[in-house]
């Protein structure tokens, strides 16, 4: 339980009457029961407020609405990113393995442990393995040889790392997640597809937090590289000697080919795909199920398929959309045409 007041301390703004409420959890203005915080965040929701039954409300300051005299409300600049300190205070805590080393968990003589290990049942961790301090490995986690972790790793159930993989500090990889896989390299020799070594391996920088059964593919030779900061989510597939910047964020689904570079904070939206050895430039903004086939200038905003400039794209929709009623148009031209012909009106 956290009381309006301590919230209110938090997030630097003044506390509204009720300073004593305590609130449990936070919910969404449709389902929060009076002991929990919610959050208004935009004018499309100022319905919801209204009917709300939460004990205190988290609001935006440009959103317009009367204050109810039965819901507190705490008016901060961005609702969102207030939400994001309270839910650090009063979010669950996330189960992890106890301190220590499971006695189920194989560790090669030869590995090193940094201090304060928290490694978890069934955990292998192969020859030649550094582990930095505080680290938290979940059940059924692999290390493969000679790959190395830094301080503060986080992995949880059946995360695979390949043999030579480096993680930066304060890396967490949600469960399932597999690095290090072979790039999908072939070459048909005449009678086969013959299968190009993958010799390379996987970096991830510092603060990087990939998603559930993403798989992350080890570089033909060279490296893979995550740039520091960035936020991979679940099922996304980079193929091998991808690079991608720092603070990107490539959502759920997205599938980059090989060779391609990412700049430094591009958005790449849901089910996008990028060709291989294609290079998206700085700030980069790409649609949900953008295709993304040729190279794009820094800081451009595109969508469609292939993708293009997002207002040119919207603009193209739109005279597809209207095909059909200028076809109408379009062969009444040509009725008039032929009819003027008949009649002499026009010559050949």
């Amino acid at each position: 339980m956290h009381t309006l007041q301590q919230l209110a301390d938090l997030l630097g703004v003044p506390c509204p009457a009720g300073a004593t409420k305590e609130l449990a959890t936070v919910s969404s203005l449709i389902d929060a029961t009076p002991s929990d915080l919610s959050v208004l965040t935009s004018d499309k929701y100022v319905r919801e407020y209204k009917k709300t039954h939460a004990g205190a409300v988290l609001a935006s300051k440009k959103v317009k609405f009367s204050v109810r005299p039965d819901v507190p409300v705490l008016t901060v600049d961005d609702a969102e990113l207030a939400l994001v300190k309270v839910l650090e205070v009063m979010a669950p805590p996330i189960p992890h393995p106890a301190e220590g080393i499971h006695p189920s968990a194989v560790i090669d003589p030869s590995a090193t442990v940094g201090a304060n290990p928290h490694i978890g049942p069934h955990v292998v961790v192969g020859a030649g393995v550094k582990i930095g301090n505080n680290v938290r490995l979940h059940p059924g986690v692999v290390i493969g040889d000679d790959s190395t972790l830094g301080d503060d790793c986080t992995l949880f159930a059946n995360v695979v790392l390949r043999e030579r993989i480096t993680l930066g500090s304060r890396v967490m990889i949600h469960a399932g997640a597999i690095l290090g896989t072979d790039g999908f390299g072939y070459r048909w020799d005449g009678s086969k597809h013959a299968k190009v070594p993958q010799i390379g391996t996987v970096v991830v920088e510092d603060d990087v937090e990939i998603g559930s059964n993403t798989c992350i593919d080890r570089a033909k030779f060279n490296e893979t590289r995550i740039g520091k900061g960035t936020k991979i989510d679940n099922l996304v597939q980079l193929g091998h000697n991808v690079r991608v910047g720092m603070h990107a964020i490539l959502c759920g689904q997205v599938g980059i080919a090989g060779t391609v570079t990412v700049g430094n904070g591009v958005v790449l939206g849901g089910a996008s795909v990028v060709r291989d050895h294609v290079h998206i430039g700085d700030g980069v903004m790409a649609a949900g199920h953008s295709v993304i086939a040729d190279d794009v200038e820094p800081k451009m905003i595109i969508s469609g398929m292939p993708a293009i400039a997002h207002r040119q794209n919207l603009r193209e929709q739109g005279a597809i959309r209207r095909l059909p009623e200028l076809m109408v148009e379009l062969r009444k031209v040509q009725e008039l045409i032929e009819k003027y012909r008949k009649a002499g009106l026009i010559q050949e």
